[in-house]
Order: structure tokens, then C-alpha cells, then sequence
């Protein structure tokens, strides 16, 4: 029988660097259903998904905190998939959360990675990171006018805003996520835009607040 090394996929994968969006030959649900019988079926899950997450845990919380955070949901996905409900074709959801749940342990060293780029103007997380977040998260939509705001926002509401604009999910993924309604998602995604826009004198400073609002 085979098995899923976290550490050995994670080496793969960045050596590979992003995966192709290639349409998958196999959904989700169907190899993680075959990983209960082959767990080596579950590398193509981190395959897929791995390199996404990385990207939207370091955004937030910086490399040191991603690898880890990242190593642990799929360590912990691996081991509870006998329990993935494969209704459901896509993982994403279902990874996103775990890494959610493992995010709020650092909520506050957040708070104050945003304090300090808005009070410095420094980013330490965007340097260097080039690939899909750094041309959707620009430097200048990185800047000290947006950290500031975010850094106000309740922990709950960052979360449904960056899972949104950052972690690339539907309102109804990002529902699945944090096991709210779709309604709540809206209603809190409206409250952290206003909160942000009224920090920002009523101006959108870059394409960021864009895909903040088409998400």
C-alpha cells in the first residue's frame, strides 16, 4: 500500500513551483475517496491545492507561520479524510477551513503585521513574492492606506474579506469555510467594505479594493 508524505510533497511542489490550471482529470472528492484505499492518491490533493494555500497563508501571516500552518492542515486533512464528505467535488473549501481554524491561533501577530505596514510602509510578506498574489496583491495595493483598515477589522470579518479578495473563494465557498450562511458572508463582507472605504476617505487606491467588490 502507498502513502502521503507531507514534507516529501511539499519539497515536490516547490521545486515544480505553481501548478497549471489545467482542468483535473479526476475531481477532488473521487481522490481523496481513492486515498482511503491508496493514500498516496492524496499528494495530487496537495498538488493541486498546496501551492494556493501556501501563497494565501503567507499573505497573511508571512512565510515562517505558512509553512507550518500549511504542513498542519494537511497533516490533519490526511488524516481525517475517511470523514470528506464526497458530495462534494472540490477540497478547497474543505482545506481552507482547516487552515482557518489554524490561522486564528496567530490573529493578533496579523493585527500587528498590518499595524506595522501601515505605520512603516514596509511590507515584509509581498517582497519577493512573485506569482498570482503578488500580481493580484500589488505593492501599491499592499501599501500603508490599506493595512491600516484591515488592521481594524474584527478578526471574523478579515477573515470573509481576504478569503474573499486573497484566499480566491466564491461567497458560497468561503460560507463552507467559516460554516456560516451566504447571507452572513455578505453582510459581513459589506461591513469590513464600508469599514475600509470610510478609513479610506471614500476612495478605492487600488485594483485590490476592485477585487475586494467583484470577488
Amino acid at each position: 500500500m502507498g502513502r502521503f508524505d507531507v514534507d516529501d510533497a511539499i519539497g515536490v511542489a516547490a521545486a515544480e513551483g505553481p501548478a497549471v490550471d489545467e482542468p483535473p482529470a479526476t475531481d477532488d472528492a473521487t481522490l481523496i475517496a481513492q486515498s482511503w484505499d491508496d493514500p498516496s492518491r492524496f499528494g495530487e490533493i496537495f498538488r493541486r491545492h498546496g501551492p494556493q494555500l501556501h501563497r494565501y497563508v503567507t499573505r497573511r501571516l508571512g512565510a515562517p507561520a505558512a509553512e507550518d500552518i500549511v504542513a498542519e492542515t494537511f497533516y490533519t486533512a490526511f488524516r481525517t479524510r475517511g470523514r470528506y464528505d464526497v458530495s462534494l467535488p472540490d477540497a478547497r473549501p474543505w482545506l481552507w477551513r482547516i487552515a482557518t481554524n489554524l490561522m486564528r491561533r496567530h490573529w493578533r501577530s496579523e493585527a500587528r503585521l498590518l499595524r506595522a505596514l501601515a505605520r512603516t510602509g514596509i511590507d515584509p510578506v509581498i517582497d519577493g513574492l512573485a506569482d498570482r498574489v503578488a500580481e493580484r496583491v500589488t505593492a501599491q495595493t499592499a501599501s500603508r492606506q490599506l493595512a491600516g483598515p484591515l488592521a481594524t477589522l474584527s478578526a471574523r470579518d478579515r477573515d470573509v474579506l481576504l478569503l474573499v479578495a486573497w484566499g480566491e473563494l466564491s461567497y458560497e465557498e468561503t460560507a463552507r469555510v467559516l460554516r456560516i450562511p451566504v447571507g452572513t458572508v455578505r453582510s459581513r463582507l459589506n461591513r469590513s467594505r464600508r469599514k475600509v472605504r470610510a478609513a479610506l476617505g471614500g476612495a478605492d487606491p487600488s485594483s485590490e479594493q476592485e477585487a475586494i467588490d467583484h470577488g
